[in-house]
């Protein structure tokens, strides 16, 4: 019973934050302090955690929807914003340098998408794209190691592990050293 009712407080803070972060969607850079920036911060957690805990509701509620108002445009400015950076990625992320084309508007819940056969749809939430991770997963054993990486012959391979281990500070004779001092240690007279 216990972990439902945390269930639901966690899964009412995200909703909460979620809205929140929408709407008061402003950035370092949109201040001309840091200062600024942090009581702006500060401000907003403010009044996330006052409507989770259902403090002054009423009044929270009726500042944000003057904030939204005296803010549209700015608040539209940086959700557009937003939704170029995540083109980018998915661009960036497929080798692009330029807009897909792909039309993010489009309805994906009717089950139809301009994407060709065969490659993913951007997944949209909140009707912004979300980036797909792209590639193929090497299969072990495929003469990979888990960089990518081609296998080299053992020699190297050993020289590489050895180079690794004493750019980490460890040495052959400090462990043979330790595990002689563990022995004795342990010796009982």
């Amino acid at each position: 019973m216990v972990v439902a009712s945390t269930a639901n407080a966690f899964a009412k803070e995200m909703s909460i934050r979620k809205r929140i972060a929408s709407i008061y969607n402003k950035r370092e850079e949109d201040f001309p302090s840091l200062r600024e920036y942090n009581d702006y911060l500060e401000e907003v957690e403010d009044m996330i955690i006052n409507l989770v805990e259902g403090i002054d509701v009423p009044a929270i509620e009726a500042r944000i929807a003057e904030y939204q108002r005296e803010n549209a445009e700015q608040i539209m400015n940086a959700q557009a914003r937003k939704a170029e950076e995540y083109a980018s990625a998915l661009a960036a992320s497929k080798g692009q340098l330029q807009p897909t084309g792909i039309d993010l508007s489009s309805s994906s819940q009717a089950g139809t998408s301009n994407v060709p056969q065969g490659q993913y749809a951007p997944a949209v939430a909140g009707g912004i794209a979300q980036p797909r991770p792209m590639g193929i997963p090497n299969p072990l054993g495929s003469g990979h190691d888990m960089m990518g990486l081609e296998y080299e012959d053992e020699e190297t391979m050993r020289i590489r592990v050895e180079k690794a281990a004493r750019a980490g500070g460890w040495s052959f004779e400090i462990s043979k050293k330790r595990a002689l001092e563990e022995a004795f240690a342990s010796i009982w007279v």
